[in-house]
């Protein structure tokens, strides 16, 4: 006869074990968590922070708004007329000396057109204070004084001294006497202006454009001239001819920014062009 066989009654050692696990999960579940004590406190400074802010609006409420600080003006030129270099020069030419004016400790004297070379002479050998070195020599275009719209400006430095000068003279369709005779270092600057602004000066030694073809139309640096690409006897003359498609074409490139076709390389694009290469194959 089979022995029966009774149930094991279960381990006391797992009831001992599971016992202080359900114990710890109580105590958990009743204590609040990590996150939500964080979240406690962010919402109180939140409240705290929006209870500032609307007590301020209210205590400030009724009163008035402070005042807009003007902005400063900047340094303005003054007049010169004092200065030991400007009396010295209106005692030896009067009225040639037309304006004087310093602006930022630099000084400015504005020249009658006519009498440019006798004061640049009397600078360069004066005893004091010799402006020895021709620094500079460029132009300003003003079109709207239309009697002389032409400003040619010279930047004078004396070596010895360690002094620096301004002259101006307005100028128009005229020109303006050449200064090579007294400093030859203006032959070419003076060519540049002649050349980018069309300003001439009389008894140069050698006056032609020195930066532009010498059959170019027009002078680049004047306030009226086009800024865009434009077509003139010089490039009908020595550049191929676009046609109506390749105008399109590089109006098209030319919005996009390509550098390609915003320098003075026209002829190397119009033979790219016009022998069907592609210039950016990517650009489509």
């Amino acid at each position: 006869m089979a022995e029966e066989v009774k149930p094991t009654p279960p381990d006391a050692g797992s009831n001992q074990a599971s016992a202080p696990d359900e114990a710890r999960d109580a105590n958990s579940s009743s204590l609040p968590s990590a996150d939500s004590e964080k979240d406690a406190i962010l919402e109180e400074a939140k409240a705290r922070v929006l209870a500032a802010k609307e007590a301020a609006q209210k205590a400030g409420a009724g009163a008035p708004k402070a005042p807009v600080k003007k902005k400063e003006e900047g340094p303005k030129p003054i007049d010169a007329s004092n200065h030991p270099l400007v009396k010295k020069l209106k005692a030896k030419f009067d009225e040639a000396v037309i304006e004087a004016t310093e602006f930022l400790g630099q000084l400015s004297i504005r020249i009658d057109r006519s009498r440019i070379v006798e004061v640049c002479n009397a600078l360069k050998n004066d005893s004091e204070t010799p402006f020895n070195y021709l620094s500079d020599l460029t132009c300003a275009h003003y079109p709207d004084q239309r009697e002389a719209p032409f400003e040619v400006i010279y930047n004078l430095y004396s070596i010895t001294a360690n002094e620096r000068v301004r002259l101006k003279v307005a100028t128009n369709g005229e020109g303006v006497d050449s200064v090579t005779g007294v400093w030859p270092s203006a032959d070419w600057p003076e060519r540049e202006v002649y050349d980018l602004f069309g300003v001439v000066f009389r008894n140069h030694p050698d006056l032609r454009r020195i930066l532009l073809p010498p059959d170019w139309e027009g002078h680049p640096l004047r306030k009226d001239y086009a800024l865009e690409f434009v077509e003139n006897r010089w490039t009908e003359n020595h550049l191929p001819e676009f046609t109506e498609v390749q105008k399109e074409q590089l109006e098209q490139r030319r919005a996009y920014g390509l550098e390609i076709l915003s320098v003075p390389q026209e002829r190397e694009v119009r033979e790219i062009f016009k022998s069907g290469k592609e210039v950016m194959p990517k650009d489509k």
